[in-house]
This record gives C-alpha cells, structure tokens and sequence, in this order.
C-alpha cells in the first residue's frame, strides 16, 4: 500500500507476558519463537493439563523456581505461577485488501497512547470478530508488553498494522472499497446503532483526551456517536470501541 521506502520499522523483539491465559495463547501459536517459560514449584500450573502438554514442546525452554526465587524475580505481578518470553512478528505492514470480499472489518485507533485501553481494545476486537486492527507509527502506545498483558493472548489471534500515514492509509482503503466510520460525537454524527456496517468497512476510534485527527476525521465518510444518560460527556475509548464493535456484530449475524 505505502511505498517501500516509507514502510515502518519491525524489530523482533522479546517480549514477556504472565498468567495462564495469555501464556497459553503464546503457546499454542506458531507466530513465536519461545525464548524461556519460567514456572513456580508445586503451582496450580503444574497441575494443569493444558499447560503441561504444550510444555512437552518447549522442554528447554522451561525453567522451575522455587517461591523465594520467583516471587524475588516477580514481585507482585499476578503471574499465577507462570511467565513466558518470545519473540516474533507482532505487528505487520499492511497489504492491499481489493480483493477481499462480503464482510470485513479494520479498526482504526489513533492517538490511544494508555496501554491499558489499547490492550482493552485488541480484546474486544478479537472478541467481536474484528479483522485486523490499524495503529500510527507515532502517537501510539505500540505493541508494549503491558498492552500484550491487558490484552489477555488476544493479540496471538489479530493482525496488527502499523502504518505512517492514517490520512493516506484512509484513502488507499477507500480504494479498496471500504467506507469510513469514525466514533465521535461531531455535530454530523448519528447514533451507532443507525449506521450500516455490513460490507468492507473501516471504524476509528480516538483517545478521549485528543480524539481523533482532524485530518482523518475529515477522511472519513461517516460519524457515529454513543449518546450518554450520565454527567460523563463520553465514554472510555475501550468502552466505547466495544459498543460499536458489538453492534457490527449483531448485524453482520443476524
């Protein structure tokens, strides 16, 4: 899509994440290459069928510790007794989408720099069959271990992009055949639950501080608004990610 030149760069990083949930999704992907598996002795996950099979893959890999040693490396984290590191391809430079076909949908997020509310975000997405989610190089939290964390393995299940350009990206999409929904309470906007979102279609979201860019605001073909009951003007980012992505859902399944 974006000229060779101008592609992000993709370091193949190690990165880490803890909890049984999460850990499982590394494993039972083939996207990672698993650098270490560290377990607590005599923890609830040695006793788990689901872990210790997928272990027989990763023998020397895996490392037991007793809880004076773990808990030292670990602190407080909520591990429950496990901790894995790997590394591979998380985020993806994007390709063109002409050829795709009925209903598809790409999350747009731009300015969400909390890595609680992007990794929220990955796992609503995952949840609500979203296709693939679209984040700026810049101005973005990125692909960090705590948004991994939040996201609960969720991010082993989506296709991340990162592109320099949302403006350009938008339009090249265009091209493509989608339309443009962006999440904002613009005097243009109507409610979310009156918008069509069958089709190729991408959604954009904004942090709640800055919003979204004017310039990709002004790119996109609709505006969609959550109106509120409360003394809240709006909702959380994730929040209101959810709320629409959900209802993309109730209609692409009904």
């Amino acid at each position: 899509m974006e000229k060779s030149r101008s592609k992000p760069k993709i370091r193949d990083e190690i990165h880490q994440i803890f909890g049984i949930n999460g850990v499982l999704s590394v494993l039972k992907s083939d996207k990672y290459q698993i650098q270490t598996i560290d377990i607590l002795e005599k923890s609830s996950v040695t006793n788990s069928a689901n872990i210790t099979d997928l272990l027989k893959n990763h023998i020397s890999q895996t490392q037991y510790f007793n809880p004076d040693i773990f808990h030292r490396k670990y602190g407080d984290k909520r591990t429950q007794g496990i901790s894995v590191s790997f590394s591979g391809e998380i985020v993806k430079t994007l390709a063109s989408f002409k050829a795709i076909e009925g209903n598809y949908c790409l999350l747009i997020v731009d300015n969400v720099t909390d890595p609680q509310n992007f990794g929220q975000i990955i796992r609503t997405a995952e949840c609500a069959g979203v296709d693939g989610i679209i984040i700026p190089e810049r101005n973005s939290v990125g692909m960090t271990d705590t948004v991994l964390q939040v996201s609960q393995g969720a991010f082993c299940n989506m296709t991340i992009y990162s592109v320099i350009n949302l403006n350009q990206t938008l339009s090249q999409l265009k091209k493509d055949d989608f339309w443009s929904i962006a999440v904002e309470n613009g005097i243009d906007a109507k409610p979310w639950d009156q918008i069509d979102y069958k089709g190729k279609i991408a959604i954009v979201v904004g942090s709640e501080g800055q919003g979204i860019k004017p310039l990709v605001l002004k790119s996109c073909d609709f505006q969609a608004t959550i109106p509120m009951q409360g003394e809240m003007e709006s909702l959380n980012v994730s929040a209101a990610t959810a709320v629409v992505l959900f209802e993309r859902l109730r209609q692409i399944i009904n």
